[in-house]
């Protein structure tokens, strides 16, 4: 009882900003004003933030779905961006963790350890390869320079592989003996039982690239191609209603991949943990 206690106040507390946020963002501007100004424009005196919005208005949420058409622009941009290399993933991360779960060859293993290595390398040891490589495809300054770079990422095949590995060989094998084809087996057999492990690293990618900032930032100069993630720190303080509301927004999408795909979550998580 007492850990179950404990771990709802954690939840709490981890919940805390995005509850304020989503309150705040139905304040009036005079309570944004009041409870802000001091705090941005450094101007001294104390700040008294109310939880609760004293007269709730939709304001915010009109001025930003029916008066703003850069957030449209930049909200769509995000979803294209994420969905194209989602799908980019889908071919090449499936067939790339069932040939390393079911196959063996030479220097396996050595491969495997380069995928890690990758995996856990930062984008700031990559960057600067990777704008030589842009620059010289004349990709800089396009959308293709975050997709293309993010589809052949490692971190997907490596959680598909290992959901893969949770697979029974028997039943492969079985299915060859009956006379089916390889891709009969990945199709009927690896597809469907690894799908935890497929749903599982398609919702931590959404959740990544849907809040990307530093590619876009690095490669993409042209604000009307930036992602909604780079759109949000360019609001300026006097609109703080805008900024609180447009953070809500962009809330939902991840919210609702990860309430949809939280139990398949789990059971990529659970599969990832079996041994080789």
């Amino acid at each position: 009882m007492g850990g179950a206690v404990v771990l709802a106040l954690f939840a709490l507390a981890v919940c805390t900003p995005v509850i304020l946020t989503f309150l705040a963002s139905f304040k009036s501007v005079r309570e944004l004003s009041d409870g802000l100004i001091p705090v941005l424009n450094e101007s001294g005196g104390i700040s008294m933030w109310k939880p609760l919005p004293l007269y709730p208005t939709l304001r915010h949420y009109i001025g930003l779905l029916f008066e703003t058409p850069d957030f449209f622009i930049v909200f769509w941009n995000s979803m294209k961006i994420t969905l194209l290399i989602l799908a980019g993933q889908a071919l090449i991360a499936i067939p790339a963790g069932w040939a390393l779960a079911a196959y063996h060859f030479r220097g396996k293993r050595i491969l495997l350890m380069v995928y890690i290595i990758l995996m856990l390398m930062p984008f700031q040891v990559t960057m600067l390869p990777s704008y030589l490589v842009l620059e010289r495809l004349r990709w800089m300054n396009t959308q293709a320079s975050v997709i293309v770079p993010a589809i052949f990422s490692t971190f997907p095949v490596f959680i598909i592989y290992r959901g893969f590995l949770a697979i029974p060989k028997e039943l492969a094998e079985a299915a060859r003996v009956d006379g089916a084809g390889e891709f009969s087996v990945f199709f009927r057999i690896a597809i469907p039982l690894g799908m935890p492990g497929i749903l599982s690293a398609f919702v931590l990618g959404f959740l990544e690239y849907w809040n990307m900032m530093e590619q876009p930032l690095a490669f993409i100069r042209d604000k009307a191609l930036w992602p909604l993630s780079l759109y949000l720190p360019e609001i300026k303080s006097g609109q703080a209603g805008a900024a609180l509301a447009a953070s809500v927004v962009a809330l939902v999408p991840a919210a609702f991949v990860f309430a949809l795909g939280q139990d398949y979550l789990e059971q990529g998580i659970i599969a990832m943990g079996i041994k080789e």
